[in-house]
């Protein structure tokens, strides 16, 4: 009896380590990263996470890639004068010491630029992220449905 239990609490430990899809390098975490499916023909996809700073200075996320796209782009969108407006963070994107930042549709995002091919639900595409004091870490992302509007939990 004792043995069943075990295994299906290790059993639920692994499904739940699937599901949340979490990365990490230095005081840098990393998780739920996803990308909006694309229309056949895009050149552009947005790409999304929570990224979280659990260290005692700030940090930015400055770059990336992935193998799909020549470009990797750190955005903001904001509302002016009821005009919704897309900008490049030149500097990057920073992440304060022991918070969070969650890049989501209409907010904060990475772009993806000069795609070389569609981006289908349930596709998984491998990318890195850069941070200036962290440094580089591989994510993977996972790919869903065109009007997706959060990561919701990976499978």
């Amino acid at each position: 009896m004792l043995i069943r239990f075990a295994a299906a609490i290790a059993a639920v430990v692994i499904t739940t380590s699937a599901i949340a899809q979490e990365f990490r390098v230095g005081s840098i975490k990393i998780e739920l990263p996803w990308i909006r499916a694309t229309p056949t023909g895009a050149k552009v996809a947005g790409g999304f996470m929570r990224i979280e700073n659990t260290g005692t200075v700030p940090d930015r996320l400055i770059g990336g890639s992935v193998a799909v796209a020549g470009r990797f782009e750190v955005h903001e969108m904001t509302m002016i004068d009821n005009v919704m407006k897309m900008r490049e963070l030149a500097g990057g994107l920073e992440i304060k010491p022991g918070h969070s930042v969650e890049l989501r549709p209409g907010s904060y995002h990475v772009m993806f630029v000069d795609l070389q091919g569609t981006l289908k639900e349930g596709d998984k595409i491998k990318g890195t992220l850069r941070f200036e004091r962290a440094g580089a870490v591989d994510v993977e992302y996972v790919v869903r449905g065109m009007g997706s509007q959060s990561g919701g939990a990976h499978g």
